[in-house]
């Protein structure tokens, strides 16, 4: 009997975008369900009673939550294919503590764009480039994170691509000016169908915010 594989997200979801990606480098196919984030679906309810929230991959009726989690459970199951995590076990915790420093640290700077104008949008675009400082000190002149094969880091930090748009645009900065090296590495990353065909269209994003985010943080 063949796996019955279901991905629960959302099309603007950075987290969800990890699973698309993990699941398109292995060929997994599976069965996409778009959820409305304001009237949660009860599958969603049922299968992430405790968040609450996306992405959810559910496999053979098993939930998995948690992006990170799903990206190496997907790796795990899956292994015979595109391995996303190095086989050594302290580069393997390397890659894990990367993967961690990226969402802790880009996802709460992230948040802090959004102030609309002034001496606190450039404090925030500041310290926004440089954690991404620090992640292009540790790619250095790699291709990618984990060395010649995409992987586990490259998928979690390739996630936030789609945002980037809307981060630039709304603060009047250039990502790829002030770091090349991560530019760089965008584009090679992008150059994969399992990334391009995997995220959600800049343009896309940025409606969203433009009208979504900035009416629900009242910003005009």
């Amino acid at each position: 009997m063949a796996d019955q594989v279901i991905l629960l997200d959302k099309d603007i979801s950075t987290f969800g975008t990890r699973a698309r990606i993990a699941l398109a480098e292995k060929g997994i196919k599976y069965e996409y369900k778009e959820q409305d984030l304001v009237n949660k679906s009860p599958l969603l309810l049922q299968m992430n009673p405790v968040h609450k929230k996306i992405p959810v991959l559910v496999h053979n009726d098993k939930p998995i939550c948690e992006s990170l989690v799903i990206v190496q459970y997907i790796d795990e199951v899956w292994n015979d294919k595109s391995p996303l995590l190095p086989s050594d076990p302290y580069e393997r915790a390397q890659a894990r503590f990367w993967a961690d420093y990226i969402d802790k640290k880009i996802y709460d700077a992230w948040s802090k764009i959004w102030i609309p104008k002034g001496e606190e949008l450039e404090a925030a675009k500041e310290e926004f480039i440089g954690i991404l400082k620090v992640l292009e000190d540790e790619l250095g002149d790699k291709p990618y994170f984990g060395g010649d094969k995409f992987g586990f880091v490259d998928i979690v930090l390739v996630s936030f691509h789609s945002w980037f748009y809307t981060y630039e645009t709304h603060g009047n900065f250039s990502i790829e000016s002030r770091l090349p090296k991560i530019g760089s590495w965008a584009k090679r990353c992008m150059e994969k169908e399992t990334v391009s065909k995997s995220l959600c269209d800049e343009k896309v994003v940025y409606d969203f915010f433009a009208v979504t985010l900035r009416k629900k943080l009242g910003i005009e």
